[in-house]
């Protein structure tokens, strides 16, 4: 029976959609199908709703798993009428065919945006969540609270009007609490009558501060940069009407200014202070009063580092406009919803919260399933991670996103001044501290760290034996490459992710000459993790070795079905040849029996089957002709390929044929885990890498 959950407001701006991300996040992981529901929507049309969208966006739902019910209009009409039936009858039918795709699906209840009709959004509310069977997740505000006596009594009075509507309470949520007040308040409010406590959620600035891109699309503004990106903070609005001196002593990071346009003295010191890097970096300026700038201004503003806007309305109206958009969650807003993310999982509980409901046991793993798991377990045992490329913006982006979950400790390498001008002209919101223990990501510079001399020192030693001295020791370790692998060999990291801007050589060469290979193991490779629609599948090895001999292949074998199982995949073996069990024969098939061999004999624990063909290793029809009996064929999950000329094309034709999302190439062997990128990774892609090198640091 699909289960369902009622989002309910019982404030306004209480940041349900923040819950709702959160909820979908944690569920996802624990039903096979989720889905998103929304009785009232507030656009004209379904599909132009921000929150579906956001969902559909975020999660992968379609038209059939998150879905809208009437527009708020519609519901407005209906709430002056009195007459529920049509809203009712709607939402029931959408619900109902929804539970013939999902598990469990979440009912975003309307938002109290109408302050004139809070009790009849109210009861429509709970009568929907009764009529539909919803448990009720109720959301309530503790913005501009003034006491933990406050948000307690907020909490009993949302119990009282929930059970006197006489819906069943699963969760009582408080969002958006003063930071100062959330371990008081947590502690203070009672439990309810399930035994689950009240969370407590605080407000979260990265939320609701709007960015310079909502300001230009709520209020409509024009851009003299265009090239320049608008997702940047507004960390607080700044009006420019005093003497430049003064201005500067109040501005600081992140500030939106605004200023008349003729006010040149203004604008010139902007600019100067956002290429100064010891001056904070505005996130954007605007110019009011609709007045030229003067040509020789007009030439430097076009190539400010920061957004330059204009608006006709006075410098007064403007701050006004600017000062009443409001940051919200959206599609298209990875940061943003980062940032939720991160706050959901510090504060809640999902296992206590979920274990409130009877969820049905998970069968498939999909894609989305598995890189969200991906970043809960690395979440789980905390590991600290190096990124030596802090020259590469998408590594300082993805870096972003990565504080934001908060599932990772970062080790940047780089330049200061190089990697603090590229956070500010490219507006990420990244804390960065030279000092062990603070909060954000530590910024180590290679060249003028003290710890260059001791891993100098280490190398020199390790690597005695080839000739290498102290001095020329020194020179390698202003290779960010070797300074990061020498920080995973000492332990001042766990692990190491490189090669967005450098070759997979560039990255796996310091690995090889000192981390060194696992006892027993001949051999460093690599695996993908291939996401179907419904499982997950490990190739090996497809990036790292051209021809290996039979006892590489049984050692590749061997690491591959390890990962596998640390990555929650049931290794079943297949080793792979252009011949099935006995039925050929010749130097190749022959290498890959007595890998095949090797493998059972050095690890009978691994259920394996080889010599294998791919159809016959997934395919259970035509496994029961070739291999009957067989406890590998037909339903192999790990797939060892004889050599990286199969290997990399076939895991690129699963790719583009079948949809498949691949996911590495992931290191494998090494004593510690480094992982290499590709040169064209994404920012997603160096996000799910850290995860995988932060899990396979626990191991």
């Amino acid at each position: 029976m699909t289960q369902g959950i009622f989002l309910d407001a019982m404030t306004p701006r209480a940041g349900k959609t923040l819950i709702a991300l959160g909820l979908a996040d944690s569920l996802l992981r624990r039903a096979d199908s989720v889905g998103y529901f929304r009785p009232v929507f507030l656009t004209d049309e379904e599909d132009q709703d921000p929150t579906i969208r956001l969902m559909r966006k975020t999660f992968g739902f379609t038209e059939k798993t998150a879905r809208g019910g009437i527009s708020l209009a519609r519901c407005r009409e209906i709430l002056a009428s009195g007459d529920h039936d049509e809203l009712d009858s709607i939402a029931l039918g959408i619900y109902s065919e929804m539970s013939r795709e999902c598990d469990v699906i979440i009912v975003d209840g309307t938002d109290l945006l109408a302050h004139n009709a809070a009790t009849a959004e109210f009861d429509m509310n709970a009568r929907l969540a009764n009529n539909l069977g919803c448990s009720v997740l109720a959301v309530t505000s503790g913005a501009g609270a003034e006491s933990v006596e406050d948000i307690v009594n907020s909490v009993e009075v949302t119990r009282a009007e929930l059970s006197s509507a006489k819906t069943d309470i699963l969760a009582i949520i408080v969002n958006r609490v003063s930071p100062e007040m959330v371990k008081d308040a947590e502690a203070a409010i009672p439990v309810g009558r399930r035994g689950g406590h009240v969370y407590v959620i605080p407000e979260t600035p990265e939320i609701s501060q709007p960015t310079v891109h909502e300001v230009v699309s709520k209020l409509g503004l024009s851009t003299d940069n265009p090239s320049v990106s608008l997702d940047r903070d507004i960390r607080a609005v700044k009006v420019a009407a005093m003497t430049v001196g003064n201005f500067l002593a109040q501005m600081g990071d992140g500030d939106f200014v605004i200023t008349p346009a003729d006010r040149s003295d203004v604008v010139m010191s902007t600019l100067a202070s956002a290429l100064s890097p010891s001056f904070p970096v505005p996130s954007g300026l605007l110019l009011s009063g609709g007045l030229e700038t003067n040509e020789p201004t007009q030439a430097l503003l076009n190539a400010a580092p920061f957004p330059v806007l204009r608006t006709d309305v006075d410098t007064y109206s403007a701050a006004q406009l600017v000062g009443g958009v409001q940051g919200e969650l959206r599609a298209g807003e990875p940061r943003k919803i980062a940032a939720a993310m991160g706050a959901w999982s510090k504060r809640v509980d999902e296992k206590e919260l979920l274990s409130r409901l009877d969820l049905p046991r998970p069968v498939k793993r999909t894609p989305l399933r598995f890189l969200h798991e991906l970043v809960e377990k690395a979440r789980s045992e905390r590991r600290r991670v190096v990124l030596p490329e802090g020259d590469d913006v998408r590594v300082l982006r993805a870096a972003e996103i990565i504080l934001r979950r908060d599932f990772c400790d970062l080790v940047i390498l780089g330049d200061e001044a190089t990697v603090r001008e590229l956070i500010q002209a490219e507006g990420i919101d990244l804390a960065i501290s030279a000092e062990e223990g603070q909060p954000g990501v530590r910024l180590i510079d290679p060249a003028s760290s003290p710890l260059r001399e001791k891993y100098a020192e280490e190398y020199a030693r390790l690597r005695a034996h080839k000739g290498v001295e102290k001095e020329q020791a020194m020179e390698r370790m202003l290779d960010g490459s070797y300074f990061g692998t020498m920080m995973v060999q000492l332990g001042d990291v766990d692990g190491m992710v490189s090669g967005a801007a450098h070759t997979t050589a560039n990255t796996i060469r310091p690995a090889l000459e000192f981390v060194k290979t696992k006892p027993g193991v001949s051999i460093v490779s690599s695996v993908f993790f291939m996401l179907l629609e419904d499982r997950v599948l490990v190739y090996g090895d497809c990036a790292v070795n051209p021809n290996p001999d039979a006892q590489q292949l049984a050692d590749i074998a061997a690491a591959s079905a390890e990962t596998a199982r640390q990555f929650g995949v049931d290794p079943k073996v297949a080793m792979l040849s252009y011949s099935t069990g006995g039925s050929g024969s010749g130097a190749d098939v022959d290498k890959v029996r007595e890998a095949t061999g090797l493998l059972k004999e050095s690890h009978p624990e691994i259920v394996a089957e080889g010599p294998i063909q791919y159809d016959a290793a997934v395919d259970q029809s035509i496994a029961a002709s070739k291999l009957p009996g067989s406890p590998v064929a037909g339903q192999a999950t790990v797939f060892i390929f004889p050599d990286l000329n199969t290997g990399n094309n076939t895991y690129k034709a699963v790719q583009q044929s079948a949809g498949a999302v691949a996911v590495g190439p992931v290191l494998q062997g090494l004593r510690k885990p480094v992982n290499d990128l590709s040169r064209g990774c994404t920012v997603d892609d160096i996000v799910n890498t850290v995860a995988i090198t932060a899990i396979q640091a626990q191991g």
